[in-house]
């Protein structure tokens, strides 16, 4: 493991500054090279450096290759490389943080681009937690063009700005990731994993925060079927609920999504097709209007905010067929996998038994 940085910087009133490191999943893309770049810019422009920087490496085992990827010369003795185990974000955020022993561990995404004053307002941020403070997180901007109204994949990305708890940056003291057993590898995905850990942590006492630093998270390339990937996260809804309860949604400030809506859209169609089978030829008619009507509501509702250029409204009329019963088939799968998760007991609370679990949010001042 890396040593610490040459030397720790004292901030203004020679108070020394809050010691962290920066854990990283990747999978290698080329975002995670511009990421670094970004953050050895925030520290060029005087804040604290992490002490360490750890990437783990999720890809699969059977992918021997090095990683690929250029290290800014500041980070040459802060950064390790260590192996995942190719079982997604929680799984690799927790080999992460469990090889960091510094007090904080900061988790950002390979495709985020910090802010120029990232490193100055992190040590701020970090400076002013209360020994409840559990976590802080940054403030993410999700640049969308000024040319044309945004693709539907760009107004889901767009959807990180008002996230709660995201781990795209967010800081959590290595105390409570301890004490709490850290991110729930149950969840393989990059979806819930992260309000999961935030409502374990309410739930036990501790505060959350929102930083007073500002990350950048580009909406990254993806191809035309991307919406209909994203609905295995139905599957880990489930889970959710199972662990949470069906309040979660308002807790965690999620948008409930259009499940039901999905649901009711493939009974259509699968009905259409039954009775079809069953020679009931008036009754199938009916239900394939109803699949009909709701398929195009949702393809509509996704084209009219768009730039509605031949590829997006062909994108948008394919993948609007396609989703609802995919949704379905996550839930369901979602439903059987889960059946028997109970909620767990809530961890031991902060220091002292200074936390509030009702309190989600602790605004610092807008940079």
């Amino acid at each position: 493991m890396s040593g610490p940085a040459p030397h720790t910087p004292r901030g203004p009133r020679g108070s020394r500054d809050p010691e962290y490191a920066v854990v990283i999943p990747t999978l290698g893309r080329p975002s995670l090279g511009a990421c670094l770049r970004a953050l050895a810019a925030a520290v060029d422009a005087g804040g604290p450096p992490p002490r360490r920087i750890v990437l783990v490496d999720d890809r699969p085992p059977y992918d021997s290759t090095p990683l690929a990827v250029d290290i800014p010369d500041r980070f040459q003795a802060l950064v390790r490389s260590i192996p995942g185990c190719a079982g997604g974000p929680a799984a690799a955020r927790n080999t992460g943080w469990e090889a960091a022993p510094e007090p904080w561990i900061v988790f950002l995404d390979d495709d985020v681009l910090p802010g120029p004053r990232w490193a100055t307002d992190l040590a701020a941020d970090l400076a002013a937690a209360g020994p409840a403070t559990a976590g802080i997180q940054a403030r993410i901007t999700v640049p969308l063009p000024q040319d044309r109204p945004p693709t539907d994949w760009e107004r889901n990305t767009a959807g990180l700005a008002t996230s709660q708890w995201i781990t795209a940056d967010m800081a959590y003291r290595r105390s409570a990731l301890e004490a709490l057993g850290g991110f729930d590898e149950r969840f393989p995905r990059a979806f819930r994993e992260d309000a999961d850990l935030a409502l374990r942590a309410l739930d036990a006492g501790w505060n959350l925060a929102i930083g007073s630093r500002r990350t950048t998270h580009p909406v990254r390339p993806a191809g035309r079927w991307v919406s209909v990937r994203t609905q295995a996260g139905n599957a880990d809804d489930v889970l959710m609920n199972r662990l949470h309860g069906r309040g979660w949604w308002a807790r965690a400030g999620a948008p409930r999504g259009r499940l039901p809506r999905h649901l009711a859209v493939t009974a259509a169609g699968a009905g259409a097709l039954a009775l079809t089978a069953a020679r009931r030829p008036r009754a199938a008619a009916v239900s394939a209007a109803l699949w009909l009507a709701g398929t195009a509501e949702f393809a509509a509702a996704r084209i009219l905010p768009g730039p509605r250029t031949r590829d997006e409204i062909t994108t948008m009329a394919l993948t609007s067929a396609v989703i609802p019963p995919v949704a379905a088939w996550h839930w369901t799968r979602g439903l059987l996998r889960h059946r028997r998760e109970r909620p767990r007991e809530p961890g031991p609370p902060p220091p002292n038994g200074t936390g509030h679990a009702d309190r989600k949010r602790m605004d610092g001042p807008v940079r």
